[in-house]
């Protein structure tokens, strides 16, 4: 499942989807707002250029969304039955989780979208 060639694989070590071998991310994972998302121009293995056509990363921002609706649910749900915080509070805890959780879900959005497009090729 986390072996090479798999689509997981690619999103869980930021690697190029077509080789799976050069970093798709300029920078290794940062709390920096500025660089958590600054992707390569192109893989350095196999010079897939990551920017297919302009303005192609405007879809990731479907992927960002149905993220963070899944962080908000997840947070809610745990706030109120396991933790059993009051609504006001539930809702802190959703707004303190989602602004930690940006840059995770940045990353994560860009990477899961080129995937949709771009298979494993050895």
């Amino acid at each position: 499942m986390l072996k090479k060639g798999s689509k997981i694989y690619s999103i869980l070590r930021g690697k190029c989807p077509r080789c799976h071998e050069g970093n798709f991310f300029k920078y290794t994972f940062t709390m920096n707002i500025f660089k958590v998302n600054k992707i390569q121009k192109k893989c350095s293995q196999c010079d897939l250029k990551y920017m297919i056509e302009p303005a192609f990363y405007f879809g990731a921002l479907y992927v960002s969304y149905g993220i963070t609706v899944a962080i908000c649910i997840v947070t809610f749900i745990t706030s109120k039955i396991i933790f059993d915080l009051a609504l006001l509070s539930s809702f802190i805890a959703v707004f303190i989780v989602l602004i930690l959780f940006i840059p995770v879900n940045l990353r994560l959005s860009r990477i899961l979208w080129i995937n949709m497009f771009i298979n494993y090729k050895p």
